[in-house]
């Protein structure tokens, strides 16, 4: 193999094109990872379509949430599969050694500091690959697992971070992508869940994993919503404080319905992007002792928890991906865009003669 092959993105809104590119030499502590599936998440079409700039300059190949298998790199990852953190830390800079290694300053990401996953293959630094059990590809295909790389990774570093506790009341907007994993990782961890959406048949998802508290938000107003809010937290039993409150929509209207639900000790974590300014009264978070978080990604070192929930059965991924061709990235990414698909898309390497 002397060449890598993928589709790439010149400029926003355009289609990518399919390129081929030398094979860069495999440096000390770098590892060639032949790609086995690469899913399409929110963050590429925010570079594609919303403005959203990539670190690196166009022409790029997107994609950050990868799994493959190494074919050149340190002696103990070689013939491996793996998972390609979205976020790859230097491991040497204050905030690594402090844990906090999925903000680091000298991070790069696939997809947006160098050529990502929409390609056949692809050069990392091999410190923070993730290896993949057999136990793992028991119930998943490689291609299936790429999507812990972020939508699923990342929704569970907020669930740490926000110290969710078992009983504790669990309010998810937005169940797409990332949110359809949140609301599962949140039941994992024993909470009482709520899930909200405007799209019914993503709520009708969750029954697959045992989670039927839904509330369909369409055309109610704030209000409203806090009502029903309200009566599910009493339903399921659930203390009318100390809400956990997951942002996944990366809309407008589900961050202003997040942060009109802050309560008493709440904690609001905010996972969806969007580009919109909202106007809000931060003096809630005074008024009610609550807290608000961020998080970027996820540090690799709780990839390997992902991967053994997935392992032992309790976290599910296949009935909310669907595998495609890369062959249709545009199709797809179209697609996306227009909110026709329901589950999250892997585009899986056809390039002839491979």
């Amino acid at each position: 193999m002397k060449e890598i092959r993928a589709y790439q993105m010149t400029a926003k809104d355009k289609p990518f094109e399919q390129v081929a590119f030398p094979l860069p030499e495999i440096g000390e502590g770098e590892a060639l990872v032949e790609i086995a599936g690469c899913g399409v998440c929110h963050t590429d079409l925010s570079f594609w379509h919303y403005g959203v700039p990539t670190r690196h300059d166009l022409p790029l190949v997107l994609g950050h949430e990868i799994s493959g298998t190494v074919l050149e790199g340190p002696s103990e990852l070689k013939g491996k599969p793996v998972i390609i953190p979205a976020v790859l830390p230097c491991g040497e800079c204050e905030l690594c050694k402090k844990g906090r290694g999925n903000i680091c300053q000298n991070q790069k990401m696939p997809g947006n500091d160098f050529n990502g996953g929409f390609a056949s293959h692809i050069v990392v630094p091999a410190r923070y690959l993730t290896l993949v059990s057999d136990a793992a590809l028991a119930s998943h295909t490689l291609a299936e697992l790429s999507v812990i790389a972020d939508a699923v990774s990342t929704p569970y570093q907020v669930i740490v971070k926000s110290d969710l506790k078992e009983g504790d009341f669990a309010v998810v907007i937005g169940v797409g992508g990332i949110g359809i994993y949140a609301a599962q990782l949140a039941k994992i961890f024993g909470a009482k869940v709520l899930a909200i959406d405007i799209a019914q048949e993503k709520l009708d998802q969750l029954s697959e994993v045992g989670i039927s508290t839904t509330l369909n938000s369409t055309g109610l107003d704030i209000k409203e919503i806090k009502k029903r809010v309200k009566g599910a937290c009493k339903e399921l039993g659930a203390q009318p404080f100390g809400w956990k409150i997951y942002e996944m929509s990366g809309t407008k209207a589900g961050q202003e319905l997040a942060f009109a639900l802050l309560g008493i000790a709440s904690t609001l974590s905010i996972v969806g992007f969007t580009l919109d300014k909202l106007e809000i009264r931060l003096s809630n978070l005074m008024a009610f002792d609550a807290q608000l978080i961020g998080t970027w990604g996820c540090k690799p070192e709780l990839y390997a928890d992902v991967l053994d929930l997935t392992a032992e059965g309790k976290l599910t991924l296949r009935q909310f991906t669907d595998t495609f061709p890369l062959s249709q990235i545009n199709d797809i990414f179209q697609r996306t865009l227009e909110h026709k698909l329901l589950k999250r898309s892997v585009l899986i390497p056809d390039f002839e003669g491979e």
